[in-house]
């Protein structure tokens, strides 16, 4: 078990994981974590490293390592899993027009210079799992973002599930842009599932995996281990913000939702690491696990994030790890990175700073969750970049 200190306003990692035969030890991991708390990159960090030996090196500084984190877009590849299970049992079809589950989309149009035409082609599954639907966000696209403004849409801020009237930003498939896909992939597992996202996960692949710490809406009696988030001023000040558990409101966001832990997020990625099982229990098939990995958007690209609002994500950031193509539900680099990850490494993020990836070809998963804003902030991105470093410095 790990022990932790409390030291006035720090919580500090006494004991770690031994490391696993042929390892180094694991000094170095701890101290790019203690040394981003103590240069205030970040308010506090946990992360976890795993194998297919286990859970190999597990750390923290200013956050317990039970501490429940909001993970927002972390969320998207649990719901893209969800998806590729219907796939798998017969009940979606990727090249389907997503209007066949999802009758509403039959109606969505293209903003196009101000005004709304027909798609020239329907949205279908895949392009949901691949962001390149058309759909994007409105802090993330000013055309969007002027079109709710002038009261075309709601706006996402205001809560609720309204923003999914949102129109395309242009045709389906002819480009890549970061959006609201996946919360129309969480209304598509609902409506096939006939259950809401909450139950559905939990069945499907909390229990399987042993995630007894996920949720959209935080138990009460499990509050009280909700991470604080901390917002990063003008002055490059990080000021505490109030612990909130964000409730759903009564609408479960399969884009951006999910409350989790270090310990449970990595149970999910070790699952994915392995092909689809974790501990006997399978929640998707190897070969489910393999088409997901590819290439899902031929020539097209990620490109760098845009924001409209700074105090929420950071304008023309990039995510780290040389990400170029998307799988179905996850980001890859195309080119193994020298001294660092395997190609086709499945990676996301959350606009809160949380962080992971599943290298196959190296055979190793991560986590890294802090709870700051605004996403992709230098201070927690160099702390990604570092820790990425250390992690394949380390292993054997």
């Amino acid at each position: 078990m790990r022990e932790w200190i409390f030291v006035p306003g720090l919580l500090l990692s006494l004991a770690a994981y031994g490391p696993a035969p042929g390892r180094r030890g694991t000094a170095d991991l701890d101290r790019v974590l203690q040394s981003a708390v103590a240069q205030k990159k970040v308010p506090g960090a946990v992360a976890v490293v795993a194998t297919p030996e286990g859970v190999v090196w597990q750390g923290g500084t200013g956050y317990a390592s039970d501490t429940i984190f909001a993970i927002a877009s972390m969320t998207k590849p649990v719901t893209s899993v969800a998806v590729m299970q219907l796939v798998e049992a017969g009940k979606v079809k990727l090249d389907e027009p997503a209007s066949t589950y999802l009758p509403e989309l039959a109606k969505v149009q293209v903003l196009e210079n101000g005004t709304l035409r027909a798609p020239k082609s329907p949205v279908t599954v895949r392009q949901l799992l691949t962001h390149t639907s058309g759909f994007a966000y409105e802090f993330m696209n000013k055309d969007l973002h002027d079109f709710v403004a002038k009261g075309g849409a709601p706006s996402m801020m205001a809560g609720g599930d309204g923003f999914l009237k949102a129109p395309l930003l242009y045709d389906p498939g002819t480009r890549w842009e970061y959006g609201i896909s996946t919360d129309w992939l969480g209304r598509l597992v609902e409506k096939v599932s006939g259950k809401d996202l909450e139950a559905y996960f939990r069945l499907a692949i909390f229990e399987p995996l042993g995630m007894k710490d996920s949720f959209f809406n935080v138990p009460a009696d499990k509050q009280a281990r909700l991470a604080t988030s901390w917002q990063r001023t003008e002055d490059g000040r990080l000021v505490a913000q109030p612990i909130r558990a964000r409730p759903s409101g009564g609408f479960l966001s399969g884009g951006g939702g999910l409350h989790s832990t270090a310990a449970d997020y990595i149970r999910f990625a070790r699952a994915i690491l392995a092909g689809g099982a974790l501990d006997g229990r399978r929640i998707l098939k190897a070969e489910t696990i393999e088409l997901m990995g590819r290439n899902h958007i031929g020539d097209l690209s990620l490109r760098p994030f845009p924001s409209l609002m700074p105090q929420l994500a950071t304008d023309g950031a990039v995510l780290p790890g040389g990400l170029e193509k998307f799988g179905l539900g996850f980001a890859l680099n195309t080119r193994a990175i020298e001294h660092g990850r395997g190609a086709r490494t499945l990676t996301w993020a959350g606009i809160f700073n949380t962080f992971f990836w599943v290298d196959r070809e190296r055979k190793v998963c991560a986590v890294l969750m802090s709870q700051m804003s605004p996403g992709l902030d230098e201070g927690p991105r160099r702390l990604l970049e570092d820790f990425d470093q250390a992690v394949y410095a380390w292993l054997p």
